[in-house]
């Protein structure tokens, strides 16, 4: 019986050893699981236009992630952004291959990934919430834009378009 109840405390031990070690790319925006009891709110910190043949076609607010682990939370913990005019921002250093998932995201997304010229390369639409399926860029991309899940289709969006943004002015400290 001693042997039993050891080798049940084994298998449990290997069991979290293996969800504790099961993760992704650096790019993904989330790695870890969300806390139920903290929703983290949406703080604008620019705008970015999207641009068809010369003309914006909608401008929405942004949140920028550019921290590690703002890119790591992406929209982890939150049930979606305040309004459809509303998207995150995820600058890289440089432009190479991304690679998102969804996993621990509680909302459906459309994922835009854009190259150092500030050209749309993919479209990823409707993105599946929760999911551990990797999204990737089919191109090298600098920038990755999250917007509610639909955006792209209701703004008619293309591979090809261009974006430009801008970070907010800072406010002032009185």
């Amino acid at each position: 019986m001693r042997s039993l109840v050891a080798a049940l405390k084994l298998v449990g031990l290997a069991a979290l050893l293996f969800v504790a070690g099961c993760g992704s790319d650096t790019d993904s925006p989330s790695s870890t699981a969300p806390s139920d009891t903290v929703t983290i709110p949406f703080d604008k910190e620019g705008t970015l236009a999207f641009i068809q043949e010369g003309d914006s076609v909608v401008t929405i607010d942004l949140e920028i992630a550019e921290t590690d682990s703002a890119r790591q939370r992406g929209m982890m913990q939150r049930d979606g952004f305040p309004n459809e005019t509303s998207g995150m921002l995820f600058p890289f250093p440089q432009e190479q291959p991304r690679s998102f998932w969804m996993a621990n995201t509680p909302v459906a997304l459309d994922i835009l990934f854009v190259d150092s010229d500030s050209q749309i390369v993919h479209i990823a639409k409707y993105t599946t919430p929760f999911s551990a399926e990797s999204i990737e860029s089919e191109a090298p991309a600098r920038y990755v834009i999250e917007t509610p899940a639909g955006f792209a289709d209701q703004y008619g969006l293309l591979e090809g378009d261009r974006v430009r943004w801008q970070r907010s002015e800072p406010a002032p400290v009185p």
